[in-house]
């Protein structure tokens, strides 16, 4: 059967208006020592992509599927063929999944086993006969009531336990399918209040979980990376993973540094109050930055809206991150992003991935050609430049004292400093993309 009745999306050019083309992502085409492909490693998220029936807190689903009145694991079955059609003939390479997912859940942990099997075989089968491969994986351990209390910081051990096992299954299933990276999304690792809480107990128990899970995956030979997925909030008050600080922060105190690094979500970042540059360049800084869920929020709602990246402003800083850091190997961009409810047609699934990897594509040429240029490195290296010479020089290499500066500020009259002239900045980033989307 076939699911998407359209030709395989090929690059058109900016000037097309062919809504099934790319007018910026041209797969081939080097930007740098590298291929677009190379740079972006875009991937497609299973849930929002082939699970999501588009419903909201306040209305029933409406997204239109010819998977939706099978049952459930023909469902499954549907799913595995119409994804591995997507990527097909979107040029996508890569794929992402939590085991709910793919496969529905039994009435015993067993029996949801015994269906994962089912599935990761038959993915498994379509990926050699393909080379499409998994980005990551993930177990959901948030979604089933079960987890009302949280899973690796529950109240209680049984569902500690509960936990663990599913994050071995998906950890069996990462190795059986070649995954690249391993993803902890703690989506109820938090707490509603403190006044019922043991946080030091529960912050003890995650990282007692993770060292648990390194160990088995050590066992048995997965050597992908583990990525921890910080949120602040929604759908516990506080989340323990709130932002990539407070997570590095957790990290370092566990002695668990080494092991993992940071998958960096852009409508998550808005969400802790920052912005996606500052969470890509915390982790940067630190050698943190894994991997990318690559969406956006709605700047008029504060919650996780998911919503498909369009922003170039925003792709271009973020891919001038990505590119500072070396790029983002072996993560990617996965597309953690789900059409409006109300773009329901089973097509409108194609036209916003194009939406996003153009985006994406056309940030790269940006953050690309303006670090060619020193843009950003010269008006920084400029802001700093007392610091590189004089007593400057010997602040940041450690060879001054209190009494030596204070005898400098003695002897000091008016400080000469300059503008920032941030809006000149502002203007200039305009300027090169709107040089860049003209060039084409």
């Amino acid at each position: 059967m076939t699911y998407f009745n359209i030709d395989k999306v090929s690059y058109e050019g900016p000037t097309s208006t062919n809504p099934f083309s790319f007018k910026y992502y041209n797969a081939d085409e080097k930007i740098g020592d590298k291929t677009m492909k190379e740079h972006l490693r875009f991937s497609v998220a299973y849930w929002h992509t082939f699970t999501a029936d588009l419903s909201d807190p306040f209305g029933v689903g409406t997204a239109q599927r010819d998977w939706d009145d099978l049952d459930e694991m023909d469902k499954a079955k549907a799913r595995v063929e119409a994804i591995f059609e997507f990527m097909d003939k979107t040029g996508i390479e890569y794929f992402c999944f939590h085991d709910v997912d793919i496969a529905p859940e039994g009435k015993t942990l067993a029996e949801t086993n015994a269906n994962l099997d089912i599935i990761t075989d038959l993915i498994k089968e379509k990926m050699d006969a393909t080379g499409k491969k998994l980005l990551w994986n993930t177990a959901n351990n948030f979604t089933h009531e079960r987890f009302v209390h949280g899973a690796a910081t529950s109240s209680h051990a049984d569902v500690f336990a509960y936990t663990a096992a599913k994050v071995k299954k998906s950890l069996e299933i990462a190795k059986k399918l070649d995954a690249e990276n391993f993803v902890f999304w703690g989506g109820r690792e938090g707490y509603e209040s403190l006044l019922n809480t043991d946080m030091k107990l529960e912050l003890d128990n995650l990282a007692r979980f993770f060292k648990m899970a390194k160990a088995y995956a050590d066992e048995i030979g997965f050597t992908g990376q583990f990525l921890i997925e910080p949120k602040p909030k929604e759908p516990t008050s506080h989340q323990y993973d709130t932002d990539v600080a407070t997570a590095h922060a957790f990290l370092q105190k566990y002695g668990l540094e080494d092991v993992f690094k940071f998958n960096i979500e852009a409508n998550h970042a808005t969400l802790a109050g920052h912005t996606f540059q500052h969470e890509l360049r915390y982790a940067r800084d630190n050698d943190m930055l894994g991997s990318v869920d690559a969406n956006q929020g709605h700047p008029l709602l504060g919650w996780d809206t998911d919503e498909f990246p369009s922003d170039v402003y925003e792709t271009t800083l973020a891919m001038y991150e990505i590119l500072k850091n070396g790029g983002l190997t072996p993560g990617g961009l996965n597309f953690d992003a789900k059409p409006r409810r109300t773009s329901f047609a089973q097509e409108d699934l194609v036209l916003t991935h194009i939406v996003g990897m153009d985006a994406f594509a056309l940030g790269l040429r940006v953050a690309h050609k303006m670090i060619e240029d020193r843009f950003f490195e010269d008006i920084v290296d400029n802001k700093y430049a007392s610091y590189k010479e004089g007593l400057g020089a010997k602040i940041v290499n450690d060879t001054t004292s209190f009494a030596e500066l204070e005898a400098h500020a003695l002897e000091l009259g008016d400080i000469d400093l300059e503008s920032d002239r941030l809006e000149v900045i502002k203007s200039r980033i305009n300027q090169y993309i709107l040089t860049i989307n003209n060039e084409g």
